[in-house]
Parts: C-alpha cells; sequence; structure tokens
C-alpha cells in the first residue's frame, strides 16, 4: 500500500463549505426520518457521523448523494445546489460507498475501478466507434489512473482477480478505489469497518488520512465510535432524525446527551444503576 501519513493534520480548511446541507428534512408518509439537519464540510475536514440504529445516519447520506429527495432543505457543492440524481451528483464532485458492499462479483478488480472511472471519460460516440486517437488515450489515461488508485488502496496483485473472490476487507478497499476513480470533491463512506478485525480497521484509518490528504473531505458513518473519534476532526450524532450534537471528538465523547442517547438512561442513572449492580454482587 502506499505510505501513509499516521496522524491527522492540526488544522483544517476554512472558509466557504465544500459541501453543505441547510435543513434537510426526509418524510416517508407519516414517518419524519430527517428533520431540519444542517453541517457544513470545509477543506481537508473528515466529518464523523454517529447516532443509534435508525437515526438517519445513512438516510441522510441518500439525500446527499440525489438517491433521495429530501421533503424539505437543500444540499450544496461549493455554493451550487446538486442536482436530484446520483449520476449527476457524482458528475460533480460527490461519491459514496454503501453499508452493504455493492461491487460487481464477476468483473475483476480492475474492471470495477474502470467502471467509477467511466464518468471522467468524455467521448464523442464517433470516436468511440472508430477506436479513434482520442478514444484510444482516454482508455489508457482511464487504465492508468485505475493502476494507481489500486496501488493507493493496496489491492495491486488483485487487478485481475474477480471482486468476488477478494477477502472481505479487500473488497471494502476497492468499493473505496472505485469512488475514488470518479475524482470526487467529497468521499462518504457508509461503515467503512463493519466486520474488520483490529488491524484492518486500523489500515482503513490510515487509508482514509490518505485519502484527506490527496485534496478530499470525507464524511463517515460509522457504530465503532472509538474509530471516530482517533479519525475525525469534527463529530454529528444523530438521534430521531436530528442533529443532537455537534463538535469535536472531545466534546461529543464528554456530552451526557451522547452517553443518553446510546445507552437509553442518563448518565447519573446509569451509574446509579451499575452501582446498586456492584452491591448486589
Amino acid at each position: 500500500m502506499t505510505e501513509l501519513p499516521q496522524t491527522a493534520p492540526a488544522t483544517v480548511g476554512r472558509g466557504a463549505p465544500v459541501l453543505e446541507a441547510t435543513g434537510v428534512t426526509m418524510q416517508f408518509g407519516g414517518l419524519t426520518a430527517l428533520n431540519d439537519v444542517s453541517f457544513g464540510l470545509t477543506e481537508g475536514e473528515i466529518i464523523g457521523l454517529i447516532g443509534p440504529n435508525g437515526a438517519g445516519k445513512t438516510t441522510l447520506f441518500n439525500c446527499l448523494t440525489g438517491l433521495y429527495s429530501p421533503t424539505a432543505g437543500t444540499v450544496a457543492l461549493r455554493g451550487r445546489a446538486l442536482p436530484q440524481d446520483p449520476a449527476r451528483v457524482t458528475e460533480q464532485g460527490v461519491a459514496r460507498t454503501f453499508q452493504n458492499i455493492r461491487l460487481f462479483p464477476s468483473m475483476t478488480a480492475e474492471e470495477n475501478v474502470l467502471v467509477g472511472r467511466h464518468v471522467r471519460m468524455k467521448q464523442s460516440p464517433l470516436s468511440s466507434l472508430l477506436h479513434g486517437p482520442r478514444f484510444r488515450r482516454s482508455e489508457a489515461e482511464a487504465a492508468e489512473r485505475t493502476a494507481e488508485l489500486l496501488a493507493f488502496v493496496g489491492l495491486p496483485r488483485f487487478a485481475d482477480e474477480l471482486a468476488r473472490n477478494l477477502p472481505y476487507g479487500d473488497q471494502r478497499r476497492l468499493e473505496i478505489a472505485r469512488a475514488l476513480a470518479t475524482d470526487p470533491a467529497v468521499l462518504l463512506l457508509d461503515e467503512p469497518t463493519a466486520g474488520m478485525n483490529a488491524q484492518e480497521t486500523e489500515a482503513t484509518r490510515q487509508l482514509i488520512f490518505a485519502i484527506r490528504d490527496l485534496g478530499v473531505s470525507v464524511v463517515v458513518i460509522e457504530h465503532d465510535t472509538k474509530f471516530i473519534f482517533t479519525l475525525c476532526d469534527r463529530v454529528l450524532v444523530l438521534v430521531q432524525g436530528e442533529v443532537l450534537v455537534e463538535g469535536t471528538p472531545d466534546e461529543v465523547r464528554g456530552d451526557p446527551r451522547v452517553v443518553e442517547a446510546y445507552l437509553g438512561a442518563p448518565p447519573d442513572e446509569i451509574e446509579a444503576q451499575i452501582h446498586r449492580g456492584e452491591q448486589d454482587a
């Protein structure tokens, strides 16, 4: 794998957000999955998105990427509203991975990344049909970029391997490589360490740092709060479709509302229950 930085930077970008969600609300019939969610992602920033199951995290990702059309609110990239069309959102610079891996299992690792690269391959129908110089140049550039990305995520030896034959952790990295092939300004990662062991989780953390160092801003959904708190510049906690807390990892980790949201009772009540349990023992 490409040599990766060991720590996050001390500072992140300032100024206007790269990606900004304003008042995003998503309703499904009588169910409100998101209610007035707002946040901004700046240049060079890694944001963590955490919360209990059903909090609305993946729904928010779906709204950010055009898979869902919000009932209310806006999503903008560098001040321009994003279209409600996933393909066009990707073209404009927002890429994502999914909670459940969505590779093409019967295609090789190289072919999977080339699929992502397709959005940046601009060819006329005539050039594609005749395989003219422009077509051949575009194909060569795509192949070169694909090889670079497979090396970047640590998978160069698997270029010709079918995606379904790769180990689970490598499939996760391949999906990230495919997303990076679109040349995104913003990368959304939905539970990138789910099912991984400690070594694979650490490798993923370092890979995300390296992605940030390429100039890509990142938003990560993850249930592993230790992973989030050692990775992110800022953390948002979603509970029942609303932003409960937003702040640095230290601020969020020490907020009693976060403890209550995850454990279902106020911190002092939890402490009392533990104390009673110790006495009963």
